[in-house]
């Protein structure tokens, strides 16, 4: 009773201070909550651009289950796929100083479990039960306009007066995760990956910020692709857009959208039919407490390789401030 007697009386100024440290997390967290598995033409990243103050730092734990027609890489050439996938994922974000701008760098592994059947042309149906760390990824991302270095003082005038943001990234997708040549549908892609994207966000309203993002997936051929094949993919051009609402201080949501066209593959040469076009749509809700964490929930679902396939992910996600 005592306790709880203490509590009741704490000044004003505890509440206030708690109440802009969650809105403060939440500014830093949102780039790192949606699309942390491995990198693809299919995430959904909203405020991959918001800034943070120089020297921010962000632990991030992470869980998400896949259902339906996708695999860990989404560009294999198969379909009338069924998988379950379940990935866990961590994570580290620091923002820094680059000649007078914003800038950061994030750095995720994860590690996946799941199991797969899917048709692949002369091999008939395949069936795989598989686990183990997926590609090691690597993202830098520098403000181009709207956000030069800042302190916590001017970040938080930035986020009573919120003004519009351009900003550039390069993601590298490393091929350290676990693969087998022998076997079709793998966790790692065995090869290297890049994107380079640009992000701009715009004010409609100080709570309603919209958001788009255009780029590109540049990748590395794999010269052990299934019993010693060659395997190379031609670009895949991507978009999203994002509609972000602030209910209140340190609870906001967003809708998400994207599309993608591109990566049609060739194996030893052969050209093959798995041309992508199609979009996904999500949705996420962000919930900070305790001034230095926050808890996101997300679901998003689409369809792969331009067909009615299906697929379903739930992404529960725990934040920290370091």
């Amino acid at each position: 009773m005592r306790i709880l007697h203490l509590e009741s009386r704490a000044p004003l100024g505890y509440f206030l201070w708690m109440r802009k440290s969650c809105a403060y997390l939440l500014f830093l967290v949102l780039p790192l909550l949606i699309g942390a598995g491995q990198g693809s033409a299919q995430e959904l990243t909203p405020r991959a651009y918001w800034p943070a103050p120089e020297g921010t730092q962000i632990l991030t734990l992470g869980l998400s289950h896949t259902s339906g027609d996708t695999v860990p890489d989404p560009s294999l050439p198969v379909t009338g796929i069924d998988s379950s996938i379940t990935t866990a994922i961590a994570a580290y974000f620091r923002t820094f100083d680059l000649a007078g701008r914003t800038a950061s760098l994030t750095l995720q592994q994860a590690y996946a479990m799941g199991s797969t059947s899917a048709e692949s042309g002369e091999l008939g149906r395949l069936e795989r039960d598989y686990q183990g760390a997926a590609d090691f990824t690597a993202t830098f991302a520098v403000n181009l306009l709207g956000a030069p270095t800042m302190s916590r003082e001017d970040f938080a005038e930035l986020r009573r007066n919120p003004r519009p943001i351009l900003g550039a990234s390069l993601r590298v997708v490393a091929p350290s995760g676990r693969y087998q040549e022998d076997r079709l549908i793998n966790v790692g892609a065995n090869r290297w990956a890049v994107k380079a994207e640009l992000g701009y966000m715009t004010v409609l309203h100080p709570q309603w910020l919209l958001e788009f993002e255009l780029g590109a997936w540049v990748f590395g051929a794999n010269d052990d692709f299934f019993s010693g094949m060659r395997r190379e993919q031609e670009p895949i051009f991507a978009g999203q857009v994002h509609l972000v609402r602030r209910f209140r201080p340190g609870l906001w949501g967003s809708v998400d959208a994207n599309f993608y066209h591109g990566g049609r593959s060739e194996l030893d040469g052969r050209e093959l039919d798995d041309l992508q076009r199609d979009s996904r749509f999500g949705a996420s809700l962000v919930f900070p407490f305790a001034g230095k964490h926050a808890i996101k929930a997300s679901y998003a679902f689409g369809s792969v390789n331009d067909s009615d396939e299906q697929f379903d992910i739930y992404q529960l996600t725990y934040q920290r401030l370091l």
